[in-house]
């Protein structure tokens, strides 16, 4: 299998900086700001449902705890995110590999400038007809 984070498993842990029973912690590369971190399950796995509960426990755990940190010593916010994105193919900017990122914000800061910027263009009032689809969907 030709998974980056299955071989920074394998090839050594230079690249560790946080591990657990379940996880270990990279730095991302390439990253979207300093100090952009990933918590990745030490199982391959490509969806939050793949996952066994005791992974996912510890997977959410760990999050949690390097969000606080992040908060305490090294910026006032952080987003959290996990992208589950099959069609999209495996490269540089895209890992088949369950991983959530950790990045460290400021108010307006540089991947603000460059790119959040425009988030008010892509957001879309939700209608009433849409409204009505997805709740019945998500509901059952």
């Amino acid at each position: 299998m030709n998974c980056p984070f299955c071989n920074i498993i394998t090839d050594g842990t230079e690249r560790i900086i946080r591990q657990t029973e379940y996880t270990f912690t990279v730095l991302s590369n390439p990253r979207l700001v300093p100090g952009h971190l990933l918590v990745v399950p030490k199982r391959h796995v490509e969806k939050l449902s793949e996952l066994k509960k005791e992974e996912r426990n510890e997977l959410f755990d760990e999050a949690i705890k390097l969000e606080e940190k992040i908060l305490k010593y090294f910026a006032t916010g952080c987003d959290m995110s996990q992208h589950y994105r099959p069609f999209i193919k495996q490269g540089r900017l895209k890992v088949n590999h369950l991983h959530i990122h950790l990045r460290p914000r400021e108010l307006e800061d540089e991947f603000y400038q460059k790119v959040l910027i425009h988030e008010n263009e892509v957001f879309q009032d939700l209608s009433s007809e849409e409204f009505e689809k997805f709740s019945k969907m998500f509901a059952e």
